[in-house]
């Protein structure tokens, strides 16, 4: 319904060596030939399918969507659109939706701002915590040719590339909500929690960000982003101890989110799982 001719829309589906099924027999079907379809021998990790993607990307403008996320209805003429509005934007995105395995809404996110336009102080914002996620940035490919692409880490490399993006164009925003991600147990990001590889991993993305911040803003703003990272690994672990009662991990990820900052907050947060931990309360 979104979708314009092969001439002015490239839709591609980059398979990182996918093992628990025919997704090429499934891209013919759903596709019936507008889609196109590319398949790594063997699986190399998110960041070098990125890196295919972007590679592969043969127009002005990109959009990374994961295989479980998905832009709503208008999400392509209404982000077209800023970029014709702001032709010197390295970048445009939208509010969007948290959806769980079945596509119920579990929450919706704050906007940035209430109209359509380019976000004023934007760095400053993205630089003190993670405010977006693929699904509903699109950005322009030559941004993505003199930037760089992702690399580092598995875990919150994309905050770094939107910090990234600020330091060095304008970024638009519109308030609709065009995005859905989805939140479920099989994903990177939840592999990650239970491993605590992610505290890990936002520590390095924190102290990567640093260099394409303000010299005189860099002890406030990284104080910021712990916190704000500290007290979410805080939730996570809560989640994790309910969802699995496993006290190991959960311990774990507590003593590696206090590394990265402690606060009342983050202390009294701690005392409560650490209480229910000890009742078996779950």
């Amino acid at each position: 319904m979104q979708a314009p001719g092969k001439d002015q829309m490239q839709i591609e589906v980059v398979d990182d060596g996918s093992t628990d099924g025919d997704v090429k027999a499934l891209v013919e079907q759903l596709g019936k030939g507008r889609v196109e379809y590319f398949r790594h021998e063997k699986n190399l990790g998110s960041l070098a399918c990125f890196e295919t993607c972007l590679n592969r990307s043969r127009g002005k403008l990109v959009h990374l969507l994961h295989g479980d996320d998905k832009a709503g209805m208008g999400y392509y003429s209404r982000i077209g659109s800023l970029f014709e509005r702001y032709p010197d934007i390295g970048a445009a995105f939208c509010r969007y939706i948290t959806i769980n395995e079945e596509g119920k809404t579990l929450w919706k996110h704050r906007k940035e701002m209430n109209e359509d336009g380019i976000l004023n102080d934007w760095l400053y914002k993205i630089g003190s915590r993670q405010r977006l996620q693929y699904c509903t940035i699109t950005v322009k490919r030559e941004v993505y040719e003199r930037l760089g692409g992702f690399y580092g880490v598995t875990y919150g490399e994309d905050w770094e590339m939107w910090v990234r993006i600020a330091a060095h164009y304008p970024v638009a925003y519109t308030p609709e909500l065009l995005a859905e991600y989805r939140l479920h147990n099989n994903t990177i990001s939840h592999r990650s929690y239970l491993s605590v590889k992610h505290v890990q991993d936002m520590q390095w993305v924190i102290n990567a960000i640093q260099k394409w911040l303000p010299a005189h803003l860099r002890k406030e703003l990284r104080n910021q982003a712990s916190r704000n990272y500290a007290e979410y690994a805080m939730d996570i672990a809560n989640g994790i101890w309910h969802q699995t009662g496993d006290k190991r991990v959960t311990h774990r990820l507590m003593m590696e989110t206090a590394k990265m900052h402690l606060n009342r907050e983050i202390l009294s947060k701690m005392m409560r799982i650490y209480t229910k931990m000890l009742i078996n309360r779950r």
